[in-house]
């Protein structure tokens, strides 16, 4: 994630802290210093922020050693002001399996908050919660209603919470995960209205979970919708054919030409039919600002890139065009460019299959994949 520090790997997963999150220590310790010019409390302010995200740090290392115990490696956990994203590659295969992933988090500051109880109890006895607020009352107690708050928050059935994944996992026990998906996030958009409708005459924050808590459903729905379309289909039957392809000693004259008498902005760069590069839109305006419309190709194209092979599986491909933040992907048989992929034109297909189905077409055409309709897997989630 851009604008993030590496502060240090734990377990074998990088951990970053987005820059984002020096506001939030700002805002903390000028909320806290103004009121009483008091030393004290605002230490006591950041420390209490500072535990209360390594709650967070833990809760995500809960989903990551629960998905790696399913074989599913972790790429790196970031800390946000909004709180922690583990980037999972993939969700278990199985519905049982991301239910005991998606609940890890969870179970997590359900012990932080078992365990805290005693020392609560030692240190400064119970405060009625009453009295209590982010920058009022005993430590440890905070923290232990932080966390169960932290339970009770992210069990919601609504996605991005684990509670969406959670009723998903549930759902697609009966259901095919497309069908899962799009039902659990249906209920996660209700459940946004409703606390927007409740933002509007109330709390202000509730405005901003609505919002955050509709777009973690639709994102969720529409990578449910794009699996349930790639699982079982070769790349051969979605990739571009018709495309330019640029040479290493083509000027940015030629690739600028290309874009602006067409669609395509992201060019495969090939020599005697190998692929040697990829051009995208940003190196290519990157370049031209730089050194004018008479500089070479292979002067401006990535060398390291990723490719797909026709014969393997459309989600393998696009599972690997999310890894690697690229644009498109260049498509070979045995070395040699045959074609093109990229997430556009796979949510065009996506647009045609939809519209088919609606239609109540299942299969028309000349046999390509977007008036094909495959058996959609019966799976677990991502």
């Amino acid at each position: 994630m851009k604008w993030s520090w590496h502060v240090g790997k734990i377990a074998g997963i990088d951990v970053f802290i987005h820059a984002t999150f020096l506001l939030l220590i700002g805002f903390v310790v000028v909320t806290h210093w103004l009121p009483d010019r008091d030393f004290g409390k605002t230490l006591e302010g950041v420390t209490f922020t500072l535990a209360l995200f390594g709650c967070v740090l833990l809760h995500e290392f809960g989903h990551a050693l629960a998905a790696r115990r399913y074989g599913v490696r972790t790429r790196d956990i970031t800390l946000l002001p909004i709180g922690g994203v583990a980037r999972l590659e993939r969700m278990p295969e199985k519905p049982m399996e991301e239910l005991w992933v998606a609940l890890a988090g969870p179970a997590v500051n359900v012990v932080i908050a078992l365990v805290l109880v005693p020392v609560v109890l030692l240190v400064s006895g119970m405060e009625p919660l009453g009295s209590l607020s982010l920058s009022a009352g005993p430590l440890f107690e905070r923290l232990l209603v932080a966390n169960v708050f932290l339970v009770l928050f992210n069990l919601l059935p609504a996605f991005p919470m684990d509670g969406g994944r959670v009723l998903r996992a549930l759902l697609a026990l009966r259901l095919p995960y497309a069908k899962a998906t799009k039902i659990a996030g249906s209920i996660g958009q209700g459940m946004a209205l409703l606390f927007g409708f409740a933002g509007l005459f109330g709390n202000p924050f509730l405005l901003f979970i609505a919002f955050f808590v509709w777009i973690g459903a639709s994102q969720e729905s529409a990578a449910a919708q794009l699996k349930s379309v790639t699982s079982g289909v070769p790349v051969r039957d979605a990739m571009m054919t018709d495309y330019h392809t640029l040479a290493p000693t083509d000027s940015l004259a030629r690739a600028t030409d290309y874009v602006l008498r067409g669609s395509q902005e992201d060019f495969p760069v090939s020599d005697n039919g190998r692929v040697v590069g990829v051009l995208t839109k940003s190196d290519l305006i990157a370049a031209l600002a730089k050194h004018g419309q008479h500089h070479s190709v292979g002067d401006a194209m990535h060398r390291s890139f990723k490719t797909a092979e026709e014969a393997e599986m459309l989600d393998v491909a696009v599972a690997r065009l999310h890894e690697c933040g690229c644009p498109a992907l260049p498509v070979t048989r045995h070395g040699e460019l045959v074609g093109m992929i990229s997430m556009e034109n796979l949510a065009e297909l996506l647009m045609i299959r939809n519209a088919l189905e609606s239609a109540g077409m299942k299969s028309a055409g000349n046999g390509r994949y977007p008036f094909q309709t495959p058996t959609p897997l019966k799976e677990g989630p991502l």
